[in-house]
């Protein structure tokens, strides 16, 4: 195990465990999730499933290597309380949203359901990466219905399915009072098979019942909501207690977490000048500006339609 450092909030961190084969992450978010939170004034159930799925955001976006990848996670349907819920991780910067129906959200126990939330929905899980022209796009995509107990259920679903990779996630949640107010603190830890074995062994990835993978997914499972959660316990200590029996324990930090919503008044008036002078005025409201919502941050942005040139 590498010497501890005070890895608490914000900050993923990266584990492998050579031996067993395995590889995991394991980040807590807190300071960035009542940033984002703190913008959308969502009722209490909602702010929680926005929560889990920014954990599972951070957990798979903070593995893309290259500074160009993007990862976005987008469950949908059209039958429960929950329309729409989309987040996405690029470099650090993550952000989310949720649409969804008040009335139908109303009628909900405080301990709904994933399919009380969603219905008969589909969880996309998307990876955005930056390739060479020549080798085609970077886009990799896979679907799965929106099935089990949690959003983190239907996300191991996926790797199963998907990318054939055994995965084990856990994500906790709590409200917690500070010198501020109460706060959320959301935090989580992906474990995985690694795809391929030693050379000359077995494909791994296609056993979820290798010896390795049972060992090492117990003690993974093992771990406590309340460590998850707790802002002054460092993530090292975490995968201390739950793997410190192994031989070697690889530990590495990746890019520090911040709200990231892209949305740039520049940009957008740029976007609305490439339509025609007679689209933007029927665009324009009465007060003669073209009002454009974000979603992910909950702000409007005027741009008067007399800025442009006719």
């Amino acid at each position: 195990m590498a010497e501890q450092s005070e890895t608490l909030s914000d900050l993923p961190l990266a584990f492998s465990i050579p031996a067993r084969h395995a590889r995991g992450r394991i980040v807590r978010l807190d300071g960035v999730l009542n940033e984002i939170l703190s913008a959308h004034k969502y009722p209490p159930l909602i702010e929680k499933t926005l929560a889990e799925a920014l954990v599972l955001a951070a957990l798979l976006g903070s593995a893309i290597k290259d500074d160009e990848g993007q990862l976005t996670i987008q469950a949908q349907t059209e039958e429960g309380a929950i329309d729409l819920l989309v987040c996405d991780y690029k470099d650090g910067a993550l952000r989310g949203y949720v649409k969804h129906d008040p009335e139908k959200l109303a009628v909900l126990p405080a301990n709904a359901t994933l399919f009380g939330l969603f219905g008969k929905g589909y969880l996309a899980i998307t990876f955005d990466r930056k390739v060479p022209e020549e080798k085609g796009s970077g886009r990799y995509q896979g679907i799965v219905p929106l099935e089990g107990d949690s959003l983190c259920s239907a996300a191991e679903h996926y790797f199963v399915q998907s990318e054939q990779i055994p995965t084990l996630i856990r994500v906790a949640i709590d409200h917690v009072d500070g010198p501020d107010g109460p706060r959320t603190v959301a935090g989580g830890i992906m474990l995985q098979h690694l795809a391929d074995g030693e050379e000359g062994r077995e494909r791994l990835h296609v056993r979820l019942d290798h010896p390795e993978w049972e060992h090492v997914s117990i003690l993974a499972g093992s771990i406590k909501p309340q460590e998850l959660t707790d802002s002054a316990l460092p993530l090292e200590e975490i995968v201390w207690r739950l793997f410190h029996e192994e031989d070697q324990v690889r530990i590495s930090t990746a890019s520090r977490i911040s709200k990231g919503c892209r949305c740039d008044p520049v940009h957008i008036r740029d976007v609305i000048a490439r339509f025609a002078a007679d689209e933007r005025t029927e665009m324009a409201e009465d007060d003669g500006n073209i009002t454009v919502n974000c979603e992910f941050c909950s702000r409007q942005f005027p741009i008067s339609l007399a800025s442009f040139d006719n």
